[in-house]
C-alpha cells in the first residue's frame, strides 16, 4: 500500500462561504416562491421546489470540510477504495461521501495521548454534555496522531540465559510515519506494535544473563563477554529497539527509543539472589582486607629489618605475622597482652 498525500484540498474556508451563500440563496427562493405567488406565477412553483430542495440537502456538502490540527492524520476511503491521507494541519474539503478509517481509534493501551474518559453519570445535562462530548470523541478518533508516543507495556516474567526469571519492563517511543501501511497493511496497528513489543523484549532478554556470568557469549561471535541485563542496559535497550523496528516496518511505525523502566529478578528467587549477593560482596571485601594486611605484615617485617630495631628468627617471625594477621583481619577491637618480661 502507498501512501497518497492530499495536499491541494485546503479549500474549506473558501467552500464553507459557498454553501453558507447557497443555503441563504435556497432560503431567499423559498420565501420569495411562497410570499410572491401571484406575481411571479408560473415560476414560484419551481423556485419553491429548488429552495425547499436546497435546503433539504444542502447540509450534505458540509460533510466534506474536514479540519486538522499540528500533527494529526485521516485517512480517507470512498465506497471502499482508498483515495488519500491529509497530514498537514488546515481546513479541508474533501468528497462528502469519504469517510475516514482508523481501525485502532477505540484501541485503549497504557501509552500517553491514548486514555478513555468516558462520563460515568451524573445529572442529565452532565449526560447530555457527555453524549455530546462522546459524539465529537467519536468524530476526533478517527484522526491518526503523528505525534511521538510513549507505550509502557506491562512487566514480563522471563527466563534469563541461565534459567532465572526476570521480571523486566520496557518503555517504546514511536510515532506513524505511514499512514496507508498503519491502516490496511495490519488490523490494528496499536495492539500489533504491542504485541511486537512483547516478542522483542522476550527474544533479547533471553540471550543475556542477569548479572556477569563466566561463559556466556551474547554478541553471537563464538567469544565469552561481559553482557550483561544490569550492566549493559543500554545495549540489550538498543538491540530491543532495532528487533521491534524490524518487525513493525511494515505497519508504517517508527520507533524511535526503547528503555529499561523496570529490572529485577522475580519475587520467588529474589531472596536468594540477594543473600548471593551479600555472600560475593562479604568474599570481595574479605580479599581487599586480607591482601591489605599482608601488604602491612610485610611493611612492618622490612622496617624492622632495615632500622635493625630487633632481631628476630624465623619463629618469633612466624608468630608476629601470626598476630598482626589476627588483629588486622578480626571482626573486633584487638586487645593486646603487654608482656613486661623478656621477649625470651
Amino acid at each position: 500500500m502507498t501512501e497518497k498525500v492530499l495536499n491541494n484540498r485546503k479549500n474549506g474556508m473558501a467552500m464553507l462561504l459557498f454553501f453558507i451563500l447557497l443555503y441563504l440563496a435556497a432560503l431567499a427562493l423559498t420565501v420569495l416562491g411562497a410570499g410572491l405567488a401571484g406575481a411571479l406565477w408560473p415560476w414560484n412553483v419551481p423556485l419553491m421546489v429548488v429552495g425547499i430542495a436546497w435546503l433539504g440537502v444542502g447540509w450534505i456538502p458540509f460533510l466534506g470540510l474536514k479540519v486538522l490540527k499540528p500533527q494529526e492524520a485521516l485517512v480517507l476511503t470512498l465506497f471502499g477504495k482508498y483515495v488519500g491521507s491529509l497530514k498537514s494541519e488546515g481546513f479541508y474539503f474533501v468528497n462528502p461521501f469519504c469517510t475516514a478509517v482508523n481501525p485502532a481509534a477505540k484501541t485503549r493501551l497504557s501509552q500517553s495521548g491514548d486514555v478513555d474518559g468516558g462520563n460515568k453519570g451524573g445529572s442529565l445535562v452532565e449526560l447530555f454534555n457527555g453524549q455530546a462530548q462522546a459524539q465529537a470523541a467519536e468524530t476526533a478518533s478517527k484522526k491518526i496522531s503523528l505525534k511521538v508516543m510513549t507505550l509502557s507495556n506491562s512487566r514480563q516474567k522471563i527466563n534469563d540465559c541461565l534459567g532465572n526469571p526476570v521480571e523486566i519492563g520496557i518503555a517504546v517511543m514511536w510515532r506513524v510515519v505511514d499512514t496507508a501501511k498503519a491502516v490496511f497493511n495490519v488490523d490494528n496497528y496499536k495492539e500489533y506494535l504491542s504485541l511486537q513489543c512483547d516478542s522483542a523484549v522476550r527474544n533479547i532478554v533471553r540471550i543475556y544473563p542477569y548479572d556477569i556470568a563466566p561463559g556466556v557469549d551474547t554478541t553471537g561471535d563464538g567469544l565469552a563477554d561481559e553482557g550483561s541485563l544490569r550492566g549493559s542496559s543500554e545495549t540489550v535497550a538498543r538491540r530491543i529497539r532495532d528487533e521491534i523496528q524490524q518487525k513493525v516496518a511494515d505497519a508504517g511505525i517508527e520507533i524511535i527509543e526503547a528503555r529499561i523502566t523496570y529490572l529485577a529478578y522475580a519475587p520467588e528467587i529474589a531472596a536468594v539472589m540477594l543473600q548471593r549477593q551479600q555472600a560475593s560482596a562479604i568474599i570481595d571485601a574479605r580479599k581487599m582486607i586480607v591482601d591489605g594486611a599482608v601488604g602491612m605484615v610485610e611493611m612492618a617485617l622490612e622496617r624492622l629489618s632495615e632500622n635493625h630495631t630487633v632481631e628476630l628468627d624465623e619463629e618469633r617471625k612466624a608468630a608476629m605475622v601470626s598476630n598482626l594477621l589476627v588483629v588486622l583481619c578480626g571482626n573486633r577491637d584487638a586487645q593486646p597482652v603487654v608482656n613486661s618480661g623478656s621477649l625470651y
